[in-house]
């Protein structure tokens, strides 16, 4: 009998003495059965372990169910080996790559002899329902480093191979999981069972490479969900199914917003309504600044290497860099602004009467993306970024930062999102001193803190130069979006020597202060048009609203509405043709244009117009004048429906 006891501490601060040796189940039976039918995974002390490991220490202890993002982590792990496995059984000799959970769902890369078919894809799912009836138990094993590699060299699983032989000590225990008969290389941790999935559905197929390089092997991406409830998966596939409706690409089509061309994967071709858009969000985003005090500037896009080299992104960021030979020299397209913001800096000399000095520029970049990551909009080779570098002195940086927050606060929520921050620390191939990345990240925790701004911290998530506070914006289906970022820079003004004058004539070193509000406005244009789902602010609608004569009678009063509307700054079409009314108004709801004016003989008798709302239907007769100033008004207060 066990006599040793250890204390468990639970998130709301209570605590209470079990046996040495209890496992997370046992606790979690301790308190209910429902709690123990729904854990999935056990948290002790800030690391996560299945619910079956045993507790020896003291310490702070969650239950993690499908309501936590841990527990969500753990059950698509499983399933993506629980899919590999019946992958495995179907098609022997497949090889596997990686297979993680991601932010919804799993994947596994796969390595098979033919190309995937939809009936593939239902053999694999009723094979995997067969697995879960047999409730296979994940099995955890720790072995040395030849051991693994031997079970997996007898396999001919190159793929685990290599991962092996990636790992620098020969000394090292790796950790193996397996159910049935199928076995794995992961860190774990895993559920008890297969029985634990209980509803899933492989979704899509997908081309990848191995290690994201096409260099390499090419391999098909399996994509898949799973939920403990079905009404959860039942909404889930409802979600995707408006997910697609929404879709960027095709709305950006058929509204003839941009299109994407073969000759240059990765770079939108802006259509004039898609142009439209971008402009007002340029003039708007202008007007911010210009009020925020900050100095526009525009900086070259092919910049010599020798420029990456001093800023580190020649070390850090080459292999996502276009690099061009001139004239027997090494040139690179700019994939950031950074560095040349300094050499504006550099210019001449500053005082500390001069800062913060704010410089803003809307510059072209260019990102060398493998094409197996391009999407849309939303991932591409060519950017248009908003960006900004603010030059402060250390008294300055807490005051800037708040008021950048203030600024992403109001310019997310004129579009209806509500912004969730995020601090991102160190990541592993930093550069520069720790001292100076621990001053960093506390000043921008401070600034968090002091605005009394709930965050997380994403561990590693920082760029290479600075810790950053990345914002996020979830759209009207409830879909997470990273966008804006604030990052914090002592690296940039060491490397380029930046000085300025204090008040006792010593030099001093300013700090830099990175921002982006769009992030980009391809990838923020695109995240509009699904959210609006193509029903755009009237602000920034391409066409705002169309003048629609019932018959060509009416086409002189028609026009002559048409003219006052333009007159006054409305961007209006005339629609002349010799269709009936109802098929031209179909027409333009599909065109999702926010107000139609028709016009018939009790309008032209009247001299009025009769006015229809995009998914409101008829709104009435209207003055011209009066509806002029609404619209005007609405323009101007910038108002939004969300779709």
């Amino acid at each position: 009998m066990n006599d040793q006891k250890i204390n468990i501490t639970f998130p709301d601060g209570s605590v209470k003495e079990f046996p040495k040796g209890i496992t997370g189940l046992d606790i979690a039976a301790s308190i209910s059965k429902r709690l123990a039918d729904e854990a999935l995974a056990v948290k002790i002390n800030g690391s996560v372990h299945e619910i079956g490991f045993q507790i020896n220490e003291s310490g702070k202890l969650q239950l993690l169910t499908f309501n936590d993002e841990e527990g969500k982590e753990v059950y698509w792990h499983s399933s993506s080996h629980l899919m590999a496995h019946a992958i495995e059984e179907l098609f022997p000799g497949a090889k596997f790559g990686v297979g993680p959970a991601i932010e919804n769902g799993f994947y596994y890369d796969i390595d098979v002899d033919q190309k995937l078919s939809p009936e593939d894809i239902e053999r694999i799912e009723k094979k995997m329902s067969e697995l879960i009836k047999d409730s296979k138990p994940f099995v955890r094993k720790e072995c040395s480093l030849d051991e693994a590699m031997d079970l997996f060299g007898k396999k001919g699983d190159q793929y685990k191979l290599e991962l092996l032989k990636d790992i620098n000590s020969r000394d090292e225990q790796v950790s193996l999981y397996s159910e049935g008969s199928f076995l794995d290389l992961c860190r774990g941790p895993h559920l008890t069972d297969t029985s634990k999935i209980k509803y899933f559905k492989l979704l899509n197929v997908s081309g990848s490479y191995w290690k994201g390089d096409s260099k390499n092997t090419p391999l098909q991406r399996v994509y898949g969900i799973s939920f403990p409830k079905k009404k959860d998966l039942d909404d889930y596939l409802k979600l995707l199914e408006e997910a697609k409706k929404r879709d960027h690409r095709k709305l950006g089509r058929e509204l003839e917003l941009f299109l994407f061309n073969e000759i240059s994967p990765g770079a939108p071709f802006w259509l004039p309504k898609g142009m439209i858009i971008f402009r007002e969000l340029e003039k708007y985003l202008r007007e911010v600044l210009d009020e925020a005090g900050y100095q526009e500037i525009s900086t070259p896009i092919l910049v010599k290497k020798a420029l990456w080299e001093r800023s580190g992104h020649w070390d850090h960021f080459k292999e996502n860099m276009f690099i061009v030979e001139v004239d027997e020299e090494t040139y690179s397209l700019k994939p950031m602004n950074c560095p040349e913001s300094t050499i504006v800096y550099k210019s001449k000399l500053r005082s500390y009467r001069d800062l913060p000095l704010r410089l803003s520029e809307i510059g072209r970049l260019h990102r060398n993306e493998v094409s197996g990551a391009l999407g849309g909009m939303l991932r591409v080779r060519q950017i248009t970024m908003d960006d900004a570098h603010l030059f402060v002195r250390p008294d300055q940086i807490l005051y800037e930062i708040e008021k950048l927050l203030k600024l992403v606060d109001e310019f997310y929520k004129l579009f209806g999102f509500e912004p969730s921050y995020f601090l991102s620390t160190r990541p592993e191939k930093a550069m520069g001193s720790l001292g100076l990345w621990d001053q960093a990240e506390e000043s921008l925790k401070q600034a968090l803190q002091l605005n009394e701004i709930s965050f997380k911290i994403n561990v590693g998530d920082g760029a290479f130069y600075g810790p950053k506070i990345d914002i996020q914006v979830k759209d009207a289906i409830n879909r997470s979006w990273q966008t804006a970022t604030i990052q914090l820079d002592f690296q940039m003004p060491e490397r380029f020597d930046l000085e300025y004058i204090d008040e006792n004539d010593d030099r001093k070193r300013p700090i830099m202060i990175h921002r982006a509000i769009f992030g980009s406005f391809e990838r923020f244009i695109g995240i509009i048009t699904e959210h609006f789902a193509g029903y755009f602010p009237l602000w920034i609608s391409p066409v705002q609203v169309v003048v629609m004569p019932i018959s060509e009678n009416f086409s002189e009063y028609a026009t002559m509405i048409y003219d006052r509307l333009f007159s006054n700054g409305v961007r209006v079409e005339l629609d002349s043709r010799n269709e009936k009314i109802g098929y031209k108004i179909r027409e333009w709801e599909l065109q999702k244009v926010p107000y139609m004016i028709i016009i018939g003989e009790k309008e032209v008798s009247s001299r009025s117009i009769s006015v229809r709302k995009h998914k409101m239907g008829d709104l009435g007769q209207f003055q011209i004048e009066d509806f002029i100033n609404k619209i005007l008004e609405e323009i101007t207060q910038k108002t939004i429906t969300t779709n």
